[in-house]
């Protein structure tokens, strides 16, 4: 019997929406200490989801998510260059966000 009809949930780190992997982007933690967009699904490492919004990454960041996500302890950088990308591909060039 096979499985046709399955769709992968995942959660948002940021919001905590259990949403279809498909609507959420997947970030990468690299070089142990830097994010990366994974843009494909398959870069290797561990990953994160979130929402394709910033405010979704601002607020995992306030949260203190991607520690623990990542399971990494240290700085982590590159977050802000995720958010400058979301922000431009939704068209929202306010720095402040919405969350």
């Amino acid at each position: 019997m096979t499985r046709r009809g399955h769709i992968p949930y995942r959660m948002c780190i940021g919001c905590g929406t259990r949403k279809p992997k498909k609507e959420l982007i997947r970030l990468v933690l690299q070089n142990g200490c830097t994010i990366t967009l994974d843009t494909t699904g398959k870069l290797p490492g561990r990953g994160a989801y979130v929402c394709p919004a910033s405010s979704c990454v601002r607020q995992a960041q306030k949260r203190k998510a991607f520690t623990r996500a990542f399971r990494y302890q240290g700085e982590i950088f590159g977050i802000d260059k995720i958010i400058e990308i979301l922000d431009k591909s939704s068209g929202n060039d306010d720095d402040r966000g919405t969350g």
